[in-house]
């Protein structure tokens, strides 16, 4: 379909595709077997500058906004999720600063993000705070100077590779989720380390660690906006962030497609290639039309965000949800057009599959989400048929 793309997204498009075909299909697979950090991936992706695309000129991005970034992110993610989520979660952890941001931190900290010197990611998950994102335990007292943080954090994609961090934490421990800011973090400050590399089923070559902080003193000048509002800047973030994942789901359910309908015009059974069967055709037909329909609910989504648009909550939820449980259904279609092969390492639906899962998981379960979407429908004056 015609997504009427800038000529600037246009070459953003097909230079994460070219990027993903040549640097990363060779060696997903051992990336994917040996659980390794894409360094040298990422180190091609700040060379082309797609670090930036996201980030306004004068920090030294491109200046586009979250579709940009959703163009990279599908295209990464048609060949590798666990690569293109290393990207991705770059973009979450500086999307907070870039939004709410004094001058003075955006330019400490976003020209180095712009160029790909630096990866960041931000730290919210903990132990009794998933899909509550209220329930956040981790401290951070006031003291001379600034404040000394307390707690761990959990499931935190890029821990321990980031330089950069925002994190959310307790001010006020009274106020719940209303005593919550937000703060930046450098990787080398003393208090903060990192715990052991999660083994996960899918996305393997991402990085998942937790983060410890025990004593670690933050500048006030490290605090972005002001005390108290780490919840609603979390919030917004999330409502920013979400059509990404959407995109990473397009990305991953595209590549699914590509691959059966590849293995379906070359596999021969009862003596014609299985594309011919209409049972085959009917499933990648209905593969085809979830592709579409969720990649133009993403993009719609990313539009809408980067209009200027000031309350995007429900179409921002409604991208992720789609888009990730149309992963879920192709992959799992997928794998059902290659048969048994298809359950083996040798082929990428088996990874695939895999990495598909995590999409309905994480940045809120889809299940708490469509009870957001049902909220945000409850409250809105719907106009008369």
């Amino acid at each position: 379909m015609e997504y009427f793309l800038t000529e600037q997204q246009k070459e953003i498009q097909k230079l994460a595709r070219t990027i993903a075909e040549e640097k990363v299909l060779p060696v997903r697979a051992e990336l994917d077997e040996k659980e390794e950090f894409p360094w040298e991936i990422m180190k091609v992706l700040a060379d082309t500058d797609l670090f930036g695309v996201y980030i306004p000129e004068e920090y030294g991005g491109l200046g586009g906004g979250v579709f940009d970034l959703c163009l990279v992110v599908e295209e990464l993610s048609r060949v590798c999720s666990g690569v293109a989520v290393t990207y991705a979660a770059s973009g979450l952890g500086t999307f907070t600063l870039l939004q709410y941001g004094t001058e003075e931190q955006k330019q400490k900290y976003l020209p180095d993000i712009a160029s790909g010197r630096k990866l960041a990611a931000f730290g919210l998950t903990e132990a009794n705070a998933g899909s509550d994102a209220g329930g956040i335990e981790m401290t951070a007292t006031r003291t001379s100077g600034g404040y000394i943080l307390n707690g761990t954090k959990q499931f935190i994609t890029n821990g321990g590779d980031a330089e950069v961090y925002t994190v959310i934490a307790l001010t006020d421990k009274a106020k719940g989720p209303r005593g919550a800011s937000a703060f930046l973090v450098d990787k080398d400050t003393p208090g903060f380390t990192f715990g052991r590399k999660e083994k996960k089923l899918g996305i393997r070559a991402s990085s998942t660690r937790e983060l410890v902080f025990e004593d670690c003193f933050i500048p006030e000048e490290n605090l972005i906006g002001r005390e108290g509002i780490g919840f609603i800047l979390t919030m917004k973030l999330l409502d920013r962030s979400r059509p990404g994942l959407g995109a990473q789901a397009v990305g991953l359910a595209q590549g699914a497609l590509e691959a059966a309908v590849d293995y379906a015009r070359q596999r021969i059974q009862f003596g014609h290639p299985i594309i011919s069967l209409q049972a085959v055709q009917m499933m990648l037909a209905d593969m085809a039309m979830q592709v579409e329909a969720a990649r133009a609910l993403v993009y719609a989504a990313a539009r809408t965000i980067d209009s200027g648009a000031k309350d995007f909550t429900q179409e921002s939820a409604m991208s992720k949800v789609f888009a990730s449980d149309t992963a879920m259904r192709v992959t799992t279609d997928a794998m059902q057009v290659f048969g048994g092969v298809g359950y083996m390492r040798d082929y990428p639906i088996e990874k695939m599959f895999r990495d598909a899962k995590i999409t309905q998981i994480y940045e809120g379960a889809n299940q708490v989400l469509r009870t957001e979407i049902a909220f945000q429908l409850r409250k809105k004056k719907m106009a008369p048929a």
